[in-house]
């Protein structure tokens, strides 16, 4: 009878192990989602990055068109109908404020998808293979890297030519060899680890096992590494635009409003300070919500 007992439950048994084999993955997520709310920075960079989203994507229908003419309003401060002023073409601020943020963000978020686009494959290249591969990329992610990375995207945006295409382009370029160096460290690391020489062992091929037993198990570090490189292309934006190698007026950009503002800044200073409190407080919540991540998603805290 107890035999029988025991049979009966063995199946059961059996099926344990491979249901909690699936449960982890859930509770590591809801126990950094957990960990990261206990973090009170990190939930203001979060709050903020949220807010400027909105603003990004909702606020241009909220608040109007960013380059409509008001020759009757020109320099005025804030007022119920404009809640920020006008600027020197009686142009709603507020409305401008909400069209540079959708470029800014367009250009931090897009340039470091890129960059990570073509600076993660490369990376796991150096990293995996090793011998001419690595010297290769390594010898040329030197070259790149030997200028500073505002520089270089500087030049790069005036060879291609003033645009918010060719600002991506410029940024993204800037910003591939900081992720190659990246993802050949956490590979180079990884490789020596048991379960990927048990991979290559068993006859893996080389794609299966960076794109299965590596590249998983190197996301939070990429995480962490979107978050910073999102705040630098936000401001390298800014500074192309500013310099007049990006965005061209009559549109919004936060660095046009700045150029903008100089010749202003004894009449109403307030033209400066807003774009320039926009991209101070932007940064400041992607690095904040950087900072929490690289926090909980340490593997040494988990």
């Amino acid at each position: 009878m107890n035999e029988a007992a025991v049979d009966t439950a063995s199946p059961a048994a059996a099926d344990a192990p491979a249901a909690a084999d699936e449960a982890p993955p859930q509770v590591s997520w809801r126990r950094t989602l957990r960990r990261l709310l206990r973090r009170r920075m990190a939930v203001i960079g979060a709050v903020m990055v949220l807010v400027f989203l909105g603003v990004a994507l909702i606020g241009p229908f909220v608040a109007g068109s960013s380059t409509k003419l008001g020759l009757t309003d020109i320099l005025a401060g804030p007022t119920g109908a404009h809640w920020l002023g006008t600027d020197d073409l009686g142009r709603d601020v507020l409305s401008r404020i909400c069209g540079g943020a959708r470029v800014s963000l367009l250009a931090g978020v897009v340039s470091s998808a890129l960059a990570m686009a073509v600076g993660v494959p490369l990376g796991l290249a150096a990293g995996y293979f090793r011998g001419w591969t690595d010297s290769v990329l390594m010898r040329l992610t030197d070259v790149v890297l030997s200028f500073p990375y505002l520089i270089f995207a500087v030049g790069m945006a005036a060879i291609l030519g003033p645009s918010l295409r060719n600002v991506i382009i410029a940024l993204a370029v800037a910003e591939v060899p900081s992720v190659i160096r990246v993802v050949r460290g956490e590979t180079l690391v990884l490789r020596q680890q048991d379960f990927v020489q048990a991979a290559v062992a068993d006859g893996t091929g080389d794609l299966a096992i960076m794109g299965r037993s590596i590249l998983p198990n190197m996301t939070n570090t990429l995480i962490v590494k979107a978050t910073v490189a999102i705040p630098a292309g936000i401001l390298g934006e800014a500074a192309l635009s500013f310099l007049g190698l990006g965005v061209q007026p009559p549109q919004a950009s936060w660095g046009v409003m700045l150029t903008s503002a100089q010749q202003f800044l004894a009449q109403d200073p307030l033209l400066a300070v807003f774009p320039g409190v926009a991209i101070a407080l932007t940064t400041l919540g992607f690095n904040l919500l950087g900072d929490g991540l690289r926090d909980v998603l340490d593997p040494r805290e988990l």
